[in-house]
């Protein structure tokens, strides 16, 4: 008796029942049997090495029950690698209109993310999809030696120091750093993969951003390439993907990095993430991948303090070979307190006025040229402040703002003078907290997510928010 198509449908049916769906069409439904294949062997056709591995550990006591099952014995099986053309299942077409709807404008901004030799000095592409063997994708200016360290970011840098050193890939695995924009995730991912890659450990990296994760998604669900794509992603020894915060609301490529991540995690591969929040603070991401990201290390960085501020002003300064006053330094960064980038920023404008005029940067130069910019930090919003101008928009008591009372009419103003406090404000979760009435920080963050929702399903709640903005600003 020979194994026939018919044969081998009832072992794939019998397979199908035992498995969730995904497992199935991922790893089991490709696989074929050769016409070499006897009673007494089976011979299993996998398309690539990787999944005969993959398929021979994970699934080959199951291949063998649901044989036993069809034909009452269990021959001896060979997994073989053949590849061969995947037919295209209603499965992946149903996805891929899932996934195109709701990814083509982030897909289309993550197409012009590009690979291009560092032939000028000129800052480079650094959300490229890139091994590592081309490590001309990363920032040359981005290394842990060039790294500013203060009080906002000093446990971020050890950490991230500490990962790209150890050769345990089980501790603190996934590495989850998180922090506003321009406060320096960037530049310890860039440092941990200089520092991996210049230690000859041969491992072999990839680095990207979300987007483009996203985007090749999209791409191999269109072009049925879905075992290439899986391929590529699990046979890295360390996956480090930026901002993750914009995999919201992609039900399709969540599913597939949340098997990815496992994958990954189960062969003690290394993974390190970043985005603007921690893991469950982020909206819009499945509860079971949210768990999965905040099961390793997690670490925040804060905006820097003025000390930090000034040396990280004097650092690029020296490195820009530009002569920096006390005054200007310390005017800089005491008007721009939100993130490193804007910092940087102004810094860079100063030093073009200057290179172009053949001027001094003064004091004067500086209110002149970055009028703009002090204008926004002029306005120091205080939380007092905040609830005191929540109250009176929605005709409430100042005391409810403190007040257990969790009427409607109440809580609904408060959660949003939470909402603003953490959204205008550097204050930390528990400090808010305990403005309003001595709460929990859980209490802060439900209420940010609830405002979160509310105003993406609520344009009236979302025109509140606007103009509360605009009358704590002025």
């Amino acid at each position: 008796m020979k194994i026939t198509e018919q044969i081998w449908g009832s072992v794939q049916t019998v397979l199908q029942s035992k498995l969730d769906d995904s497992t199935f069409e991922s790893w089991l439904k490709p696989i074929a049997f050769s016409e070499d294949t006897t009673l007494e062997k089976l011979v299993v056709l996998v398309p690539t090495k990787f999944m005969k591995d993959w398929v021979t550990r994970e699934y080959g006591q199951v291949i063998k029950e649901s044989i036993e099952e069809v034909i009452g014995i269990v021959p001896s099986i060979e997994y073989r690698v053949q590849p061969f053309q995947v037919k295209p299942q209603e499965v992946i077409v149903e996805q891929v209109e899932k996934v195109e709807k709701k990814a083509e404008p982030i897909a289309q901004q993550a197409q012009q993310f590009t690979v291009t030799p560092a032939a000028a000095p000129a800052k480079p592409s650094v959300k490229a999809d890139v091994l590592l063997e081309h490590s001309n994708v990363l920032d040359p200016r981005y290394t842990f030696d060039n790294f500013i360290i203060g009080k906002s970011n000093e446990f971020a840098y050890a950490a991230s120091r500490r990962i790209a050193e150890g050769e345990d890939n089980t501790l603190y695995n996934p590495y989850f750093l998180h922090g506003g924009v321009g406060l320096g995730k960037t530049h310890l991912m860039h440092s941990i993969a200089h520092q991996l890659t210049e230690s000859g450990s041969g491992k072999k990296v990839l680095y990207m951003s979300s987007e483009k994760f996203l985007s090749q998604f999209v791409q191999s669900m269109r072009t049925n390439d879905m075992i290439e794509f899986k391929e590529r992603f699990r046979t890295v020894d360390v996956l480090m993907i930026d901002d993750v915060q914009f995999l919201a609301g992609k039900e399709g490529t969540q599913e597939e990095f949340f098997h990815t991540f496992n994958a990954l995690v189960d062969m003690n591969k290394r993974i390190i993430l970043t985005a603007d929040k921690s893991p469950h603070e982020l909206s819009g991401i499945e509860d079971r991948l949210r768990s999965r990201l905040g099961c390793g290390l997690t670490t925040e960085v804060h905006i820097p303090g003025l000390e930090t501020r000034l040396a990280i002003l004097q650092s690029k300064a020296k490195k820009m070979d530009v002569e920096l006053s006390n005054e200007v330094s310390m005017l800089l960064a005491d008007k721009i307190t939100s993130n490193v980038r804007e910092l940087e920023g102004a810094l860079n404008r100063l030093i073009a006025h200057s290179q172009l005029t053949q001027q001094e940067i003064t004091i004067d130069t500086v209110h002149q040229l970055l009028q703009d910019l002090f204008r926004n930090y002029n306005k120091v919003i205080t939380l007092d402040e905040i609830q005191k101008k929540i109250a009176e928009y929605y005709n409430i008591k100042m005391a409810d703002m403190h007040s257990a009372r969790r009427s409607r009419d109440i809580a609904r103003p408060r959660q949003i003078a939470m909402y603003l406090s953490k959204k205008l404000t550097s204050k930390s979760l528990p400090e808010i907290g305990r403005s309003f009435g001595g709460r929990d920080h859980t209490t802060v963050i439900h209420a940010v997510k609830a405002v979160d929702k509310l105003q993406n399903a609520d344009p009236s709640i979302a025109e509140d928010l606007k103009i509360l903005e605009n009358l704590l600003s002025k």
